[in-house]
């Protein structure tokens, strides 16, 4: 009778997981359609100039910054799936009232910036509910990997082909029909969030008494930053994603300004150079039974980092332009495809349930703050050296990621090895 149980309760999570997988799927690659729109809508429609442009992934990350800490505390006390309902819910708003403004011509660049920061602020939350979400539908740490790995794999398929169709939706239908697009994914999000039925345990703690958000954080941070692996992986990651962003911050109008692609091949140049991801992602439970989860991010990292600096060096000395770009960019995308699954499974395997939100909001405060700081000092460098000098600044700075990495903590770790 119990194995009964077992097995019945094992296919409602594996239902309720491909509902959150589909949803997901779709949300992602709805936003490649965005990546790709919202600079050229800028610079195309409202007159923006590259440095204003570069302000729009500012917009979308900076809330991480105030925001991420009280998330965690707020996300544990609250059900995680009614946190991503409302979330995906502001989403649709947010980006229908920016299609809406763009189809009839009412939208300026404060409008833009101000829609896409409300955006971020519904980013914050979901993405801390979101990671803290799937432990409880799966308490094995192997299938718990594996549901890890497929949504990371979703991630990498979105990053290869959304940005390829992108491209041709973006010059058929205008930037308003790839905003359109990314308005329906999240829509289609809400639906697939609305049919699933695992419900999770309450909260441990419920009681808001006085200066509760304020104890709740300094408890996430204190685990997180005094982890010996952890903390290793969140300071490398941060100042992975500081630079990274520049990078990426700068690719689509590097693209568009200095190597003169059209939208299409723009849309084909950025998705060519996510194809990495899908082989890290496929190759993170290998490195993992054989070298141990510490061992494995140290190889990813590597891996990462020296493709992000192959791409200027092959773009840039062997002239072989958008080519080495894509090049470089797969490199990197291989090593940052098993990079991030493994990440996450440590976190979530090292973390005890009731900290869960919180430790997330720790690793999306620090990450995805980086990511609006990146933006910001990718536009102020475009604007006082220029689109090509951002780019080498970028690619190099990733190199300070690997110190952070290679220290005791991590090299002398052992466990997750199977």
């Amino acid at each position: 009778m119990t194995s009964l149980v077992e097995g019945a309760g094992r296919t409602r999570a594996r239902r309720d997981f491909g509902l959150l997988w589909a949803g997901q799927s779709l949300s992602l690659f709805g936003d490649q359609f965005m990546t790709l729109a919202l600079p050229l809508l800028a610079v195309t429609v409202l007159g923006a100039t590259p440095a204003q442009a570069a302000l729009l992934p500012f917009a979308l990350f900076l809330p991480f910054l105030p925001l991420g800490l009280p998330a965690g505390a707020i996300v544990d006390r609250l059900p995680r799936r009614t946190v991503m309902l409302v979330c995906d819910g502001v989403q649709v708003v947010a980006f229908g009232a920016i299609w809406v403004s763009a189809a009839t011509g009412v939208l300026s660049f404060p409008l833009l910036f101000a829609l896409v920061l409300v955006s971020g602020c519904a980013v914050v939350f979901f993405q801390v509910a979101y990671t803290s979400y799937l432990p409880g539908l799966f308490p094995d740490p192997g299938e718990l990997h594996t549901g890890n790995t497929r949504l990371a794999l979703s991630e990498s398929t979105a990053k290869a082909v959304g940005p390829m169709a992108a491209g041709p939706v973006i010059g058929l239908l205008g930037v308003a029909g790839a905003l359109l697009a990314n308005t329906l994914s999240f829509a289609a999000s809400v639906v697939t969030l609305v049919l699933i039925r695992h419900r999770e345990a309450p909260p441990a703690v419920t009681v808001r008494e006085r200066g509760w958000i304020r104890r709740d954080v300094a408890a996430g941070l204190r685990f997180a930053l005094g982890h010996p692996v952890l903390e290793p992986v969140l300071t490398c990651g941060t100042v992975y994603v500081l630079f990274l962003s520049m990078v990426e911050t700068s690719l689509v109008l590097y693209c568009r300004n200095v190597l003169g692609l059209s939208p299409q091949w723009i849309g084909i140049v950025v998705g060519a150079a996510a194809a990495g991801y899908p082989i890290g992602n496929l190759a993170s439970a290998v490195l993992i039974r054989r070298l141990g989860s510490p061992r494995a991010l140290m190889l990813a990292a590597t891996v990462s980092v020296l493709g992000i600096v192959a791409m200027p060096v092959l773009g840039t000395y062997t002239g072989l332009g958008a080519i080495g770009l894509v090049v470089g960019s797969i490199v990197h995308c291989v090593g940052e495809g098993a990079f991030s699954p493994t990440s996450m499974t440590l976190r979530q395997t090292q973390t005890p349930p009731e900290l869960l939100g919180r430790v997330s909001a720790v690793q999306r405060f620090q990450l995805w703050g980086a990511v609006a700081l990146g933006a910001l000092l990718a536009s102020a460098a475009t604007a006082l050296a220029g689109l090509e000098v951002t780019v080498w600044i970028g690619a190099l700075g990733t190199i300070l990621c690997l110190p952070a990495l290679l220290r005791r903590g991590i090299r002398t770790a052992t466990f997750a090895r199977g």
